[in-house]
């Protein structure tokens, strides 16, 4: 059975800009009080461990063997039961993957989403053996808040479509996402669709700047 949570910023202990259920060691938060929120985190969904990545807004996916190693990666695949995958955003895309046999979570920022990491994990699953691969796209950042300047704007009318600009200014990398995954083949999407900028339930850097993040996790029992 798959099971998947998106978590929001309430239920943990941290404080100040971090309140309350922060889950990100690297953005300023005590260490001890992200530990207590990732123990209460698991404790939530009952798995044996959940395998968080060193993000790096890259298009590297990792596959998981070793349970205690971080990953430096930006997407990450598991085989196994009872182990959950974590992806920690602030309105980037979190992307969760599934099939019968395997799993995967994928930071899906601007940076991966123009080199195609949603596609190149999906494409990696498959060479595993994947089959009828799914998705599931988390809260991000929409277009009606995300505005970038020429020089992204330009990257995306050159290596993709105009279609993503919205009102000559606002970038839209769900549908980018969500066409790239079409091109490999994954039809059945699940789309979560809350803006973290707009919706004050979600951590949001865009928003906050100084902020935590919260997570999209995905396992299998």
């Amino acid at each position: 059975m798959i099971n998947y949570i998106f978590t929001d910023r309430f239920g943990g202990v941290s404080e100040e800009n971090y309140k309350s259920f922060n889950l990100a060691f690297h953005v300023g938060d005590k260490r001890e009080n992200v530990e207590k929120n990732r123990e209460i985190l698991k404790n939530k969904i009952k798995v044996s461990k959940i395998v968080f990545m060193n993000q790096l807004h890259s298009d590297k996916v990792e596959v998981v063997n070793d349970l205690d190693k971080i990953y430096n990666c930006d997407g990450i695949i598991c085989d196994k039961k009872d182990v959950a995958l974590a992806v920690m955003v602030a309105d980037c895309i979190p992307l969760l993957l599934y099939s019968d046999s395997l799993i995967a979570a994928v930071h899906a920022g601007r940076n991966g989403t123009f080199l195609e990491i949603s596609k190149k994990c999906v494409l990696k699953m498959k060479k595993m053996g994947a089959k009828n691969i799914k998705a599931i796209i988390g809260p991000s950042i929409r277009s009606c808040c995300y505005e970038v300047g020429e020089e992204i704007l330009d990257i995306a009318k050159k290596s993709f479509s105009e279609k993503y600009i919205k009102n000559k200014k606002f970038l839209d990398i769900v549908s980018m996402n969500i066409d790239q995954l079409k091109s490999v083949g994954v039809e059945n999407i699940k789309l979560f669709n809350d803006c973290t900028c707009c919706n004050k339930k979600y951590f949001s850097y865009r928003r906050e700047k100084i902020t935590g993040r919260f997570v999209g996790v995905i396992w299998r029992k």
